[in-house]
């Protein structure tokens, strides 16, 4: 079956995974597709219609960032306590609230709260999502995640265009359509998920009784490897994030702001969707073929940290002064920059949330992905902060080139700190306690 779902299209693929699998891959599209298509154009509304000062502004959007990553770890606690199901759906209404009252309220304190209730939102059903997928997809889950990424980046994609256009109505509109996605989601997982509970529940030996959660936790911090995999992973998110922000910046510092800017900018987001979609499952199913898990991180995060070198470019050659070669300059290599990128991240993601697993030894998975996804959310508002201001003060020192060749030696760097951990099998499943007793069933 996995030879025969590999040669067909991603539908067909799609089709060979139990009807949950299907369903969570539809809704990560879903989920993906009503949240792009409003938030790029929040922060517009909220200075220009609502009139908020630009730190408020600020504060709204920084709000709904801290609630996610913050609360990470609770929602993966609480998928692996009370089970999947109740906390996808306990997220997507929350959402639901919170897109409505975005378009609905002007008070700051109101739209904080609204912020807040959709980042906690997304706290609560990613790490569920992900630990269900991967119970689910059981032995070809790596091929799962490869699948999984082609709706999420499918989401990212459609979503700001048909936000475009809703927000061209009002951007009221685009906050109850975005709200009715969510709600139809709701409606769906509650009549057609399958209830679904970890495997090997969290309780205390011939108890009965649930571990504690700070128990829980304590064991998680306990697992050496899985720390270290996550910060090695941190600057899987850092490199990635730059599509969103250092490649515009660098787009916009070349071909201004006029329409050849825009068409360039979306050029990136386009190039680096559609990528993924023509070729996650092709790259997934050739790596798997020829690497372990280690080897195939650590070339995904070289192949990111690479990524950046066509940037120096146009650091090293006269820019024109306009006409079809500034466009050019300004266009193709952050072009090239966000492909490299798209592949990079082709070939480790599904890797990736499969190695989670791995560590976590098949136990507490949500709770590992929530405190995971903690981890690497503290990373990236670190290294935005420090890669805006270092595009800044290299422009005005006049070494426009420097971030550029910081985050390539990012990418090497944390490549080749996974293929350490690879080599000296940091990267394998932990043997379990109960493994010798199972052998012989």
């Amino acid at each position: 079956m996995g030879r025969q779902s590999r040669s067909g299209g991603t539908l067909a693929q799609m089709r060979s995974y139990p009807r949950s699998v299907q369903l969570l891959m539809v809704n990560q599209f879903s989920i993906n597709l009503g949240f792009y298509m409003l938030m790029p154009y929040l922060a517009a509304h909220l200075s220009g219609t609502v009139g908020l000062a630009g730190w408020a502004v600020g504060l709204v959007l920084g709000i709904r960032n801290f609630s996610q990553q913050g609360m990470f770890l609770v929602g993966g606690t609480l998928a692996d306590r009370l089970g999947y199901k109740p906390l996808i759906i306990a997220g997507l209404m929350l959402r639901i609230v919170g897109f409505a009252t975005l378009g609905l309220v002007d008070a700051l304190p109101a739209l904080l709260a609204a912020s807040a209730a959709t980042g906690l939102a997304g706290a609560l059903f990613n790490p569920a999502v992900r630990a269900y997928l991967a119970a689910d997809a059981g032995e070809r889950r790596v091929e799962a995640f490869g699948l999984f990424n082609i709706f999420y980046q499918a989401g990212i994609l459609l979503g700001p265009l048909v936000g475009m256009v809703l927000t061209g109505v009002d951007f009221r509109v685009a906050c109850l359509v975005s709200a009715a996605i969510f709600a139809l989601l709701s409606i769906v997982q509650m009549r057609s998920l399958p209830a679904r509970r970890a495997d090997d529940a969290p309780t205390t030996k011939g108890s009965g009784r649930q571990d504690g959660v700070l128990s829980q936790w304590r064991t998680i911090v306990a697992n050496r490897p899985f720390l270290l995999f996550s910060v090695a992973m941190i600057g899987f998110y850092v490199m990635q994030f730059q599509v969103y922000l250092a490649l515009p910046l660098e787009v916009r510092r070349l071909g201004g702001d006029g329409t050849s800017g825009t068409a360039a900018v979306a050029m990136l987001f386009a190039v680096s969707g559609l990528s993924t979609i023509l070729f996650q499952t092709k790259v997934t199913a050739w790596c798997k073929a020829r690497m372990e898990p280690g080897r195939a991180l650590a070339w995904g995060l070289f192949t990111m940290g690479v990524a950046f070198l066509p940037l120096l470019v146009p650091t090293a050659v006269p820019v024109p002064a306009g006409g079809v070669g500034l466009w050019l300059l300004a266009a193709v290599p952050p072009a090239l920059s966000a492909l490299l990128l798209a592949v990079g991240t082709m070939i480790a993601y599904p890797f990736e949330m499969d190695t989670i697993v791995r560590l976590s030894g098949d136990r507490l998975v949500a709770t590992h992905y929530g405190l995971y996804n903690t981890i690497c959310g503290v990373g990236i508002t670190l290294g935005n902060l420090l890669t805006g201001a270092s595009l800044d003060a290299a422009r005005a020192a006049g070494v426009s080139a420097l971030p550029w060749i910081v985050l390539c030696a990012l990418g090497l760097a944390c490549a080749a700190a996974l293929y350490g951990l690879h080599r000296t099998g940091r990267l394998a499943p932990p043997v379990r306690e109960t493994q010798p007793a199972s052998v012989s069933a």
